[in-house]
């Protein structure tokens, strides 16, 4: 590769970031079990086989104990009744030792997600979507973030400082990232455009925008030429394509190959956004056992 090829933006590495929120995040345990005799506890349900959350829970309970946390898992089969996991959810409410409750999504068909989601207690709902949250999110007030626009947002302010002004777009509306994420950029004065399949003419928004973050679950949609010079580029999407040779990748939203020659920095995939997810989602974790305690504890990384 001659010089005038070699990628100009710089990489964010989600990697190294979310081990040093976990760093962070088990010396706050640790704190909170010597000083105060708490240990927060998170606990995760998985309905159902799928492999891609059976791998993603795992990964979460690894993690957890890694933190010094304690990881109650609850693995149902997939023709589990709605009510019966309505009735867990109530005694995951009503435990003191558990202080997080996430349902892993999907859920099989049967069982209407946005009931189960309403009913976690929303001091609990670790992964911020109880409308409560998501009120509190967009009022400005104090609940829990989303997992994943909370870690997008860590790695912007890591890598810009201030963000004030800035515009930003963000590609994708769904209520998991792209509404979130587009209060958290409004939360921090940025200049907001929420784009998505009905956009006319996206590639012109996106070459406006100083922040891209691509939220849109197809994979490397946005092209290269989209960027506007010097730009910051966070791609949320986590895609598998095949190959010519049969092989598997993953890729994100964004054509890397083509954006890392425009943009100022960008998340890679994997190694970029990804691994936040679970970093914060062991941040909100600690933060609602520190709430639920009423202890005032520093927050592991202190924003929003």
């Amino acid at each position: 590769m001659t010089d005038s090829q070699s990628p100009r933006a710089k990489l964010i590495d989600g990697n190294a970031f979310s081990a040093a929120l976990r760093d962070e995040i088990a010396t706050r345990v640790h704190e909170l079990r010597d000083l105060h005799h708490v240990v927060p506890g998170l606990a995760v349900v998985l309905v159902g086989e799928d492999p891609a959350s059976q791998v993603y829970v795992r990964n979460k309970h690894k993690r957890t104990l890694e933190t010094g946390m304690n990881s109650f898992e609850h693995k149902l089969p997939a023709d589990t009744p709605e009510s019966h996991l309505l009735t867990l959810i109530e005694g995951l409410n009503d435990d003191p030792e558990v202080h997080g409750i996430l349902v892993q999504l999907p859920l099989p068909r049967h069982i209407n997600a946005q009931k189960v989601i309403e009913a976690i207690r929303p001091d609990k709902d670790v992964d911020g979507f109880h409308p409560w949250n998501v009120g509190m999110l967009a009022s400005g007030g104090i609940g829990l973030i989303p997992c994943t626009p909370l870690g997008s947002m860590m790695l912007l302010r890591d890598t810009l400082g201030s963000l004030s002004g800035l515009k930003a777009v963000v590609i994708g509306r769904s209520n998991i990232v792209g509404k979130p994420m587009a209060h958290l950029l409004i939360r921090e004065s940025c200049t907001v455009t929420v784009a998505h399949s009905r956009t006319k003419d996206l590639a012109a928004e996106v070459r406006a925008a100083d922040i891209v973050v691509a939220a849109v679950g197809q994979p490397e949609m946005v092209k290269g030429d989209w960027i506007k010079p010097g730009a910051t580029v966070i791609d949320v999407g986590i895609n598998r394509i095949t190959l010519p040779d049969g092989k598997t990748k993953l890729v994100g939203d964004v054509k890397f190959d083509e954006a890392v020659q425009v943009a100022g920095a960008i998340t890679p995939v994997p190694g970029g956004v990804g691994p936040m997810t679970i970093a914060c989602l062991l941040r909100n974790t600690l933060t609602a056992c520190a709430r639920l305690h009423n202890l005032d504890i520093p927050e592991a990384h202190p924003w929003a």
